[in-house]
């Protein structure tokens, strides 16, 4: 059975369950996408390739097992995008809580079964189905839990969209020792640079003590400056819309130590070395279209 460990985003990991997009399917539609980057590339004609994409996460999977990582594959459905394993379920310290996500994507979940039936009964959460919650806007981070919302009254009207209320309070219910910080997020089904889909897009620690944050992706300030004064302004490294469009807070750690960031971040990979931090920079741009990177792609089990 799998002992799963997860109690912030930059213990050193050991299991992790990475994305895959052979078999992605064909590019869909514009009435078919999810966010407004991915619709931005439709439109262009610029959409990612399944020979792109696949070649970017197979650059990942290398540097992971280069630090010795366990590295889990969802299993192949044929014709369907799977790269993205954070949206489907994440865990907090021993408990697997599986999202409830947008229902056009609910295949995705029983790519993983043989993963989750490595989990014990009573360490895996279903939610109820009025809970909304995606893994892309649960940040742990020791005795907080950082969560990304939406608390406009169109939330049922908006696609990018993902944890609502109900989200919120189920995850202050379970874990009662936790600070649950809520942040309400931007959202927009046309303009990715105003768009924070997930928390992970304007917000992520690193080390143990740092973070990658956009101010502008915070509907309430408040929220921004409450996660300031839990970090130190010095210790955080502020990008602007352009940044949050191209994903610069979502790179992912393998450790305090090790990040692994997209290598056209020349700006944030140059930050991060100075801060004495080892970057794995590897190419990550075509997945980027579809409004997700290195931390969407992965779904960590155990970190030490």
């Amino acid at each position: 059975m799998l002992k799963l460990n997860v109690k912030n985003e930059t213990g050193k990991l050991k299991t992790v369950v990475l994305g895959r997009a052979d078999s992605n399917g064909a590019t869909p539609n514009a009435e078919e996408a999810y966010d407004p980057k991915s619709l931005e590339h439709i439109l262009a004609g610029t959409y990612p390739t399944e020979e792109d994409m696949i070649k970017e996460i197979s650059a990942f999977e290398s540097v992971l097992k280069k630090y010795e990582v366990e590295v889990l594959r969802p299993r192949l459905i044929p014709n369907l995008n799977q790269i993205f394993t954070r949206d489907i379920g994440f865990v907090i310290d021993d408990l697997f809580i599986k999202s409830n996500i947008l229902p056009d994507r609910a295949e995705e979940w029983n790519a993983i079964d043989f993963i989750i039936q490595q989990i014990e009964k009573e360490k895996f959460i279903v939610p109820p189905e009025e809970v909304h919650i995606e893994g892309g806007d649960v940040i742990v981070w020791n005795d907080y839990l950082f969560v990304g919302t939406y608390y406009g009254v169109d939330y049922s009207e908006i696609n990018t969209a993902r944890t609502n209320r109900f989200g919120v309070d189920f995850l202050k219910d379970l874990f009662p020792k936790k600070e649950v910080i809520d942040c309400d997020l931007i959202k927009s089904m046309t303009n990715p640079r105003a768009n924070a889909l997930h928390l992970d897009c304007c917000f992520q620690p690193i080390g143990l003590d740092k973070g990658i944050i956009f101010k502008g992706g915070f509907r309430n300030p408040s929220d921004y400056h409450r996660i300031v004064e839990i970090f130190g302004e010095e210790n955080l490294y502020h990008i602007d819309a352009d940044g949050m469009y191209e994903m610069n807070s979502n790179v992912f750690s393998i450790s305090p130590k090790v990040i692994v960031s997209e290598q056209r971040f020349d700006k944030l990979n140059n930050w991060l070395e100075d801060q004495g931090f080892i970057v794995e920079r590897i190419p990550y741009y075509e997945i980027g279209k579809q409004e997700g990177l290195l931390r969407c792609s992965t779904l960590p089990l155990i970190r030490e």
